[in-house]
């Protein structure tokens, strides 16, 4: 039974819970593709109609469990080669990452909106290691608070979607120009279910998702590179194992571009400062 949590966010930052929950819906499998139990938890300390709201499909519960997982293998392989790195979480809601792959000497860093934030900090208390900063991560005072000495990778997971493509390549160029060396990853919905959320077509009886002006399909991730000339390396993290037909279809869907992706970019540890990209109003040093 819940604790009395009873969050009232808007709409993107509802997402976080959409999120959360359909992790905690593959987490109680006994055959989960992903091991979550602190998102277990914070299901049920949480006072907020889950599964009228979002319902309980198995299939997108595994889908969003693959996606973390992606994630959870970019930050696992980054803190092998930096023990005491520091990974940035822009827009984080209240994923539950640290607590599958922290290795207890890394720096973590939760950056999102101030209602969000909040939300993180009453469920999921800040210490020593891991901060919450109450900032969007398109206003980019952030990026002073972050300590890239030992290391760093920038994650977007669920965010870029629900920018706008402008916004986008500004933020990328932003973290390029003043972390070299650092790796981004990110998540992109494709063109066409973009599309369907700006029309309001992604909805149920209860819930409709909120607009996602920013898609990219599979095959275009090579134009991120366009953002700043430090974009140096561009690879797909492709979703590895699975269960039952998203098993036996993950190898099949390789090939299809209007799908979404998982997409890791590498910045150059001296950035090219020619045709820097500066978003507006901000001015961007080098670190």
């Amino acid at each position: 039974m819940s604790s009395g949590e009873r969050p009232a966010l808007g709409a993107v930052p509802e997402t976080a819970l959409w999120t959360l929950w359909h992790r905690a819906v593959e987490a109680r499998r006994p055959d989960a593709v992903l091991h979550d139990p602190k998102a277990v938890e914070l299901v049920a300390r949480i006072d907020y109609p889950f599964a009228e709201r979002f319902g309980e499909g198995a299939l997108v519960a595994q889908i969003q469990a693959l996606r973390a997982a992606c994630f959870d293998r970019e930050v696992d392989d980054f803190l092998a080669r930096h023990p005491r790195g520091t990974v940035v979480c822009l827009g984080e809601g209240l994923e539950t990452q640290a607590w599958r792959v922290d290795n207890g000497r890394a720096r973590w860093l939760s950056v999102d909106l101030p209602e969000t934030a909040a939300l993180r900090e009453r469920l999921l208390p800040p210490d020593e290691r891991h901060r919450i900063l109450p900032c969007s991560a398109t206003d980019l005072r952030w990026t002073d608070e972050v300590d890239a000495g030992q290391g760093l990778l920038i994650s977007a997971q669920g965010l870029l979607m629900y920018l706008h493509p402008g916004e986008v390549r500004a933020l990328i160029a932003a973290c390029a120009e003043r972390f070299p060396g650092a790796t981004f990853v990110l998540d992109a919905v494709p063109r066409w279910f973009s599309a369907r959320a700006v029309r309001g077509k992604l909805r149920n009886r209860h819930y409709q998702a909120p607009p996602m002006p920013f898609g990219m399909d599979a095959d275009e991730r090579s134009k991120l590179a366009t953002a700043h000339p430090a974009v140096t390396d561009i690879r797909e993290v492709y979703p590895e194992g699975g269960r039952g037909l998203v098993r036996a279809l993950l190898p099949l869907a390789a090939p299809v571009r209007g799908r979404p992706s998982v997409v890791a970019l590498r910045f150059a540890e001296r950035a090219q400062r020619a045709g820097s990209v500066t978003p507006p109003g901000r001015t961007v040093t080098g670190a």
